[in-house]
C-alpha cells in the first residue's frame, strides 16, 4: 500500500506538469501551421514546423530515455522543459525576423518537450503496483485536460497581443516551461539501481520487437498517435480555409484536446474491466468514425464531431497500447524499451506530420479535397494496426512471451 501511496503522490506531480508543461502542445499544434503559411515559401511546407518538432521528439527519445535510466525521470524532465524554453525563444526569433528556417529550427529543438511529455506516463508506473498501473496512465494522461483548456485559449488571448502575430504565445510557451519545470522538485521517485556485475541485462532491442505483445503494442501506439497527428496537423488549415475564423480552429483544437484527454478517468477502469486488447479495438474504431465523419462534409459540425472522435480513438488505442507495452517489459529494460517504443511511435507522427501538410496543401486543387485526402489516408494503417490486434488475439497465451 506505501508503494502505491508514492505511486499516487507522483501522479498528482505528473498530472499539473501535464497541466501546465503540456499547454504548450495545444497552443504549437494550433499556430505552427498557421504561421508556417505565412512564413513558407511554398504552402506546401506549412506544417513543416509542426513536422520539425516530431522530428526532434523522436530524435530526443532515445537519449532522453537513456538518461532516466541513469539519472532519474527529474533530471530528465527538467531537460526537457529546457528543451521548450529554448525552442519557443528560438521560434519566436524566427518570427520576428520572418525566417522560416528559424521557425523551424526552433521547432525542432521543441521536440525535446514533446518527447519528455511521453516519458509522464511511464514515470507514472515506476513506483505504482501493478493493479494500479492502468489507472495511474490514465490519470496522468487526463491531465491534458487543463491544457486542452488552458493552450489554445493562451493562443486567443496571445496570438495578436504583439506587432507579430504569434509572437506573444511563442513567449507565453518560454514563461509555461520555466515555471511549469519547478513542479518535478516535488516528484519522488528513486533513480534506478546501477547494474550489478553479473545481473541481468534484459533482451536486446531485436528481442524485444520480436515478442508479439511487445510489437502488437508498438504498432497500434504508433498507428493511434501517427494518425490523431495526420488529421490534427491539418484541420486548423482545413477550418480556415473552409472559411471559418482562426477563433474556429483554436475552439475545434479544444474540443479535440478535451475528447483526447477526458475519457482518461475511466479508461483505466475499461481496461481493468474489459481487457487491454478490446479497448485498443474500441479506440480503433472511433479513429476510423472520425475519418467517416470528416470526409461526409465540411460544416463546423463535422470539425468539431470528427477532431472528437478522433481524440477518444487517440485515447483508447494509445493509453491501451502503452498498458499493453509495460506488461511484458521487464525492470532491467525498462529505459531500452521505452526508448525504442518512443522512437518508433514518433517516427511513425514524423511521417505523418510530414505529409499531412503535402496532403492538405498539394493534393486535389482544393482545401476541400485536401482534407478528404488526409482522412482517406487513415485507412490502410487501421487495417495494419486491426489485423495486428486481430493476430494477437489468435495466439495461444503461452506463446505471447
Amino acid at each position: 500500500m506505501s508503494a502505491d501511496f508514492t505511486a499516487r503522490r507522483n501522479v498528482f506531480v505528473l498530472v499539473a506538469a501535464q497541466a501546465v508543461l503540456g499547454a504548450q502542445l495545444p497552443m504549437i499544434f494550433t499556430i505552427a501551421g498557421l504561421a508556417g503559411s505565412s512564413l513558407a515559401p511554398n504552402a506546401c511546407w506549412a506544417t513543416l514546423p509542426i513536422t520539425m518538432m516530431v522530428i526532434g521528439s523522436m530524435l530526443t527519445a532515445t537519449p532522453l530515455s537513456l538518461l532516466m535510466q541513469r539519472h532519474g525521470r527529474r533530471a530528465g524532465f527538467f531537460f526537457g522543459a529546457g528543451g521548450g524554453a529554448m525552442g519557443a525563444a528560438i521560434g519566436a526569433w524566427g518570427l520576428s525576423t520572418g525566417s522560416f528556417l528559424a521557425f523551424c529550427l526552433g521547432a525542432l529543438v521543441s521536440g525535446t518537450y514533446m518527447s519528455a511529455n511521453g516519458f509522464y506516463r511511464f514515470a507514472a508506473t515506476d513506483t505504482a503496483s501493478e493493479g494500479f498501473r492502468p489507472k495511474a496512465i490514465s490519470w496522468v494522461m487526463a491531465g491534458g485536460l487543463l491544457s486542452a483548456v488552458v493552450g489554445p485559449q493562451l493562443v486567443k488571448v496571445t496570438a495578436d497581443a504583439m506587432a507579430v502575430t504569434f509572437l506573444g504565445s511563442y513567449l507565453a510557451v518560454i514563461a509555461l516551461n520555466l515555471v511549469g519545470s519547478l513542479l518535478f522538485l516535488a516528484l519522488d521517485i528513486p533513480k534506478p539501481d546501477s547494474p550489478a556485475q553479473g545481473s541481468p541485462a534484459g533482451r536486446s532491442r531485436s528481442e524485444l520487437v520480436r515478442n508479439p505483445v511487445i510489437l502488437v503494442a508498438m504498432i497500434c501506439a504508433t498507428v493511434s498517435y501517427a494518425l490523431m497527428n495526420l488529421v490534427m496537423t491539418s484541420s486548423p488549415l482545413a477550418v480556415v480555409g473552409c472559411g471559418f475564423e482562426t477563433g474556429d480552429a483554436a475552439n475545434v483544437v479544444t474540443a479535440h484536446v478535451l475528447a483526447m484527454y477526458a475519457p482518461s478517468f475511466v479508461t483505466g477502469h475499461l481496461i481493468a474491466r474489459f481487457g487491454t486488447e478490446r479497448i485498443i479495438a474500441l479506440g480503433l474504431t472511433m479513429l476510423a468514425a472520425s475519418g467517416a465523419v470528416a470526409m461526409a462534409g465540411v460544416q463546423l459540425e463535422n470539425f468539431f464531431v470528427a477532431l472528437i472522435l478522433l481524440g477518444i480513438g487517440w485515447n483508447f488505442g494509445f493509453i491501451g497500447a502503452t498498458t499493453l507495452l509495460t506488461s511484458a517489459q521487464r525492470p532491467e529494460e525498462r529505459g531500452r524499451l521505452q526508448g525504442l517504443n518512443d522512437l518508433v511511435v514518433f517516427g511513425g507522427v514524423t511521417l505523418a506530420s510530414f505529409s499531412s501538410g503535402g496532403l492538405m496543401n498539394c493534393s486535389g486543387g482544393s482545401v476541400q479535397a485536401g482534407w478528404q485526402m488526409v482522412n482517406l489516408a487513415m485507412l490502410p494503417f487501421l487495417v495494419l494496426a486491426g489485423g495486428a490486434l486481430i493476430w494477437l488475439w489468435l495466439r495461444p497465451q503461452e506463446s505471447r512471451a
